[in-house]
C-alpha cells in the first residue's frame, strides 16, 4: 500500500492523458460537467487500460480545492436542441455539446491518498474531470482503511478492474467476512466461479471453511488441504469422498416435530408424550419392554418415581430411539387412571394407567407418516446407514490442520424436506461449537450455496409450526464467536430481509429480476442504490462489491478459479447432433 502511494504521488492522479471535461452544475447529490471527449468513435488505452474518458459506469476523478472527489458517472445526454446533430453519417463528431451526471461518492486526501465516502469539500464550477486510474480503483479497498494501519499479511486476490494486471483487486478477509457476505447473481452471471475463486484464495491460507454444497458443483476440489464427505447417493463422488450420517441424536425434538407434522389437537400433544417417555426408557434400563415403555392397565409407581428425577425430560437434544415412536405412541392413547378390580364398581385407580382410551385412531395419519419417513430413501443417512457421524467430522475438522471441509448434499432429496432439515441440524451444530468458544482462535467460515433453499423456511402443521433458523441466528450473532456466513443463491428474494440486511458485504452479479434487485437496495444504503442500476447490465463475471465495509461501491471483473464447478448446461450440440 505504501509503495502504491509513493508511485501515485511521483505520476499524480490526475493525468492530463486522461482529462474528460470540466464541471458545469453542482448539486448535493451530483454534479454535471460538460464532456470533452463525446464525440470520440472510441475509447483511448492509457499504460495498458481502457478509459471510455465518459463512458455511463465509468470512475472518475474531480479536482478539487482541499481534496479530490471520487465519482462515476451515471448518464451522458445531449441538450434537447442538439439531438439531431448526432446521425451514422459521420464516424467523429468534434462538436458535439454534450453533458454528463456524476454520482459523487467519497474525497481522496491529497497528501495521504486515503478515501472516504461522502464529500469533504464540494468542488467548483470549472473543475477539471479526469478518468480515474485503473491502480487507483483497484487499491480502494486499502485505500479505505484508517491511515496508519499495517499492511495485511492476508489480501484475497479476486478480480481486476480492467484486463491490465497491475489493475489486481485484493481484499482482506476482514472486510469480506467480518460482517458475514453474500455472493448474489442470476443463472450465467458467474456466481459459483466466484464462490470457487474465493473458497481458493481462503485455502491458499490458513483458513477454515465449512462448504454445504447444495448442487455437487463443487466436487472437483481436491488437495492436502481438503477433506470432503457426503450424504445419500450423490451423482458426483470420487474416491476422496467419504460417506457420512446425521444420526438421530443430532435432532431436537422442534427437528422431528417439523420432520413428523403433527396435526389436530390429539396427534402432536401424543407425540410429544411418547418423546418424554421413550427419553426415560433410553436412560432406565428396566422401565422399558423391548425399548417401550407399557402403560396400557401398567402400574405408575416406576415411571413416576423416573420422573421426577429426570431433569433431562424436557431438554430438546436429549437423545432417545426413534424406531420405537409408533409403538409408544399407541402406549399413550390409553385413559389416565385405570379402574379398581375391588370395592365399588367404576372407581378410578390412580395407581395405573387405563386401557386404551380409542385416540390411536386420530394419531393413524401421524403413525404413517413416521413410518414412510423412517423407510424413506432420503433420510437413510439419518434412519438407516448412521456411519461416520457428522457431528464428529465437524469436531474432528475444528482441530484438524485441513482447510475446506466439503459436505455434499445433492444425495439428500427435498421429499419430506429432508434437505432442509438436515442443513439446519448442521447450522445448529456449527452455532453450538462457537458459542462453546470453539472458532475464537481459528475463525471459521460456512459457505452455503443455494441459500434460498434453506434459508427462511417454516414447516410443519398449524398447530406444530418449526422454524429453520440455525442459519439465521449464525448471521444475527455468530460473528461475535468467530462463526461467519457465506451466502451464495441466485434467488435474494427469496432470503428473508432480516438476513439479507446482516450481510456487510454484498458480491452481487448480473440481476435482472426487479424483485431481487429490490431486495438488494434494501439491504444497502443510499450511496449503494445507485450502483444497483447497473447490475442487469453486468457482463459475466463482472460483479459490483457493496456494502457496510465498501461505502463506495466497487465493480470489478472476477477472476477465474482454477477449479471449475460444474456448473454448465448441457452440450446441445454433442448431444442433439445426428451421426
Amino acid at each position: 500500500m505504501a509503495d502504491d502511494k509513493l508511485a501515485f504521488a511521483a505520476q499524480g492522479l490526475l493525468r492530463p492523458e486522461l482529462f474528460i471535461g470540466v464541471l458545469s452544475s453542482i448539486t448535493a447529490q451530483s454534479v454535471r460537467f460538460n464532456v470533452s471527449s463525446a464525440g470520440n468513435p472510441s475509447a483511448t488505452h492509457y499504460k495498458g487500460g481502457r478509459y471510455g474518458k465518459g463512458e455511463v459506469g465509468e470512475f472518475v476523478l474531480i479536482e478539487g480545492q482541499v481534496t479530490h472527489l471520487l465519482g462515476r458517472v451515471v448518464e451522458l445526454r445531449l441538450p434537447e436542441r442538439d439531438r439531431r446533430s448526432v446521425n451514422p453519417g459521420t464516424s467523429q463528431h468534434d462538436d458535439l455539446d454534450a453533458v454528463g451526471t456524476i454520482q459523487m461518492l467519497g474525497s481522496v486526501a491529497m497528501d495521504s491518498l486515503c478515501i472516504t465516502a461522502g464529500v469533504q469539500t464540494y468542488p467548483r464550477l470549472g473543475d477539471r474531470v479526469y478518468s480515474a486510474p485503473h491502480q487507483l480503483l483497484a487499491q480502494l479497498p486499502s485505500l479505505m482503511e484508517i491511515d496508519g494501519a499495517p499492511v495485511p499479511d492476508v489480501l484475497l486476490s479476486l478480480g481486476t478492474i480492467d484486463v491490465a494486471k497491475e489493475s489486481a483487486v485484493a481484499i482482506k478477509p476482514e472486510k469480506l467476512f467480518g460482517r458475514h457476505c453474500a455472493i448474489l447473481g442470476a443463472t450465467g452471471g458467474g456466481k459459483s466461479w466466484t464462490t470457487a475463486r474465493v473458497i481458493e484464495e481462503c485455502i491458499k491460507h490458513k483458513a477454515k471453511i465449512i462448504l454445504l454444497d447444495a448442487t455437487g458443483e463443487y466436487h472437483q476440489f481436491a488437495g492436502q488441504y481438503v477433506e470432503e464427505h457426503f450424504l445419500g447417493d450423490p451423482p458426483y463422488a470420487h474416491d476422496t469422498t467419504k460417506k457420512s450420517s446425521v444420526p438421530p441424536a443430532s435432532f431436537t425434538e422442534s427437528d422431528f416435530l417439523a420432520l413428523f407434522e403433527p396435526s389436530g389437537k390429539v396427534q402432536g400433544p401424543k407425540l410429544r408424550e411418547a418423546i418424554r417417555s421413550l427419553r426415560l426408557a433410553h436412560r432406565n434400563a428396566g422401565l422399558h419392554n423391548n425399548g417401550v415403555v407399557l402403560k396400557v392397565n401398567a402400574a405408575k409407581a416406576a415411571y413416576q418415581a423416573a420422573l421426577s428425577t429426570a431433569d433431562y425430560i424436557d431438554d430438546p437434544s436429549a437423545p432417545f430411539d426413534v424406531t420405537k415412536l409408533v409403538a409408544q405412541i399407541e402406549q399413550e392413547c390409553v385413559h389416565p387412571d385405570g379402574i379398581r378390580s375391588w370395592g365399588p364398581p367404576k372407581v378410578a385407580d390412580t395407581t395405573k394407567w387405563g386401557g386404551e382410551s380409542g385416540e390411536f385412531t386420530h394419531c393413524l395419519p401421524l403413525v404413517t407418516r413416521i413410518n414412510s419417513i423412517l423407510a424413506s430413501a432420503a433420510l437413510a443417512p439419518v434412519f438407516k446407514d448412521t456411519t461416520n457421524p457428522l457431528s464428529g467430522l465437524i469436531d474432528g475438522f475444528a482441530g484438524n490442520d485441513k482447510r475446506l471441509f466439503r459436505l455434499c448434499l445433492s444425495g439428500i432429496s427435498h421429499e419430506f424436506r429432508a434437505r432442509e432439515i438436515i442443513a439446519n441440524v448442521i447450522g445448529r451444530k456449527l452455532l453450538a461449537l462457537a458459542r462453546q468458544g470453539k472458532f475464537r482462535d481459528s475463525p471459521l467460515v460456512v459457505f452455503l450455496d443455494e441459500a434460498h433453499s434453506f434459508l427462511g423456511r417454516q414447516i410443519g402443521g398449524e398447530d406444530t409450526v418449526a422454524k429453520l433458523d440455525a442459519f439465521e441466528l449464525i448471521a444475527k450473532e455468530g460473528r461475535k464467536y468467530g462463526l461467519s456466513i457465506c451466502l451464495a443463491t441466485q434467488r435474494p428474494r427469496d432470503i428473508t430481509e432480516g438476513v439479507l440486511s446482516q450481510m456487510g458485504t454484498l458480491i452481487v452479479h448480473r440481476l435482472t429480476n426487479d424483485r431481487d434487485r429490490e431486495v438488494v437496495e434494501r439491504a444497502c444504503g443510499e450511496i449503494d442504490r445507485a450502483a444497483a442500476s447497473f447490475l442487469p447490465t453486468l457482463r459475466p463475471g463482472e460483479a459490483a462489491i457493496i456494502g457496510a465495509d465498501f461505502p463506495i461501491p466497487l465493480t470489478i471483473q472476477m477472476l477465474s478459479p482454477d477449479t471449475k464447478p460444474k456448473s454448465d448446461g448441457p452440450n446441445y450440440q454433442a448431444k442433439w447432433k445426428v451421426t
